[in-house]
């Protein structure tokens, strides 16, 4: 690409020099990269949002494009620093399942370690590999250096949250993303229920209520919680016109029981 596309996601926020630095160093050894911001604000270090967020956006680029995500509370130890090819797309970031939703849906990807020391920043600061090691190598993947020379290759950690637990009648899930309406995303596909009853057989329990599955918002009265399948395929828990995190007390990590009904004998 003469133009390469670099998004960034990352929990720095707008207020600090962060960001901005990242783009400086990406620039300066690619000064024709085009930068885009997915986000900037999600919650320090809410790794599992970051993931639900990259997968949620990555398929609406085009092919060849970077995607820079910073989300990284264990910065300075021993987790593994990596880039990812897929079939369409290169990932760039901490081995700490940030990637795990996205590669879900891809069949065919190679990690390799960061580890090529020609192709970072000198010295490595212990609190910032966004700057000296993660733009670097986005920004030399931009420039056209061999995705092969970056390090050899590894694999990736599996985190717990990216899959649910199936059981024979109960799904055990949890939420992964709270949006600004307060939607809570789960990690259960809708068509993880399918495979096993029609939807509307099964009961979700969610911050102590229960609550029942529907198409659309419009199927309950204002303020009460619903379960749904959300844009990206993933159940939701919502209120129709209001905070399903504030009403039903859900934040990242909270638990999402699914459980089939059975009619009265």
């Amino acid at each position: 690409m003469s133009s390469p596309l670099v998004t960034l996601l990352s929990d720095f926020g707008l207020q600090d020099e962060y960001v901005a630095v990242m783009k400086g160093v990406i620039l300066e050894i690619c000064p024709t990269a085009r930068l885009l911001d997915i986000s900037h604000l999600i919650a320090p270090q809410d790794v599992r949002s970051a993931a639900f967020v990259l997968y949620a956006s990555h398929k609406y680029f085009p092919p060849g494009t970077i995607h820079l995500a910073v989300v990284d509370p264990g910065v300075g130890t021993d987790r593994r620093a990596v880039a990812i090819r897929t079939g369409t797309s290169f990932l760039v970031g901490p081995d700490n399942g940030l990637f795990s939703l996205l590669l879900k849906s891809q069949t065919d990807w190679e990690a390799r370690r960061l580890e090529n020391a020609q192709l970072r920043r000198t010295p490595v600061s212990s609190t910032f590999h966004g700057r000296d090691i993660f733009a670097p190598a986005a920004a030399h993947l931009a420039r056209g250096v061999p995705f092969e020379s970056l390090g050899r290759l590894c694999g990736l950690i599996s985190p717990p949250w990216a899959e649910p637990v199936i059981g024979k009648e109960v799904i055990q899930g949890q939420v992964i993303h709270i949006d600004r309406f307060g939607n809570s995303v789960t990690n259960v596909a809708i068509e993880v229920l399918r495979q096993k009853a029609p939807v509307e057989k099964w009961v979700v329990r969610a911050g102590g209520w229960a609550v029942s599955m529907a198409k659309t918002y419009g199927e309950v009265g204002a303020g009460e919680a619903l379960a749904l399948a959300g844009s990206t395929g993933f159940i939701e828990i919502a209120v129709n016109q209001g905070s399903a995190a504030s009403k039903l007390k859900l934040h990242p990590g909270s638990e999402v029981t699914f459980r089939l009904s059975h009619p009265a004998a």
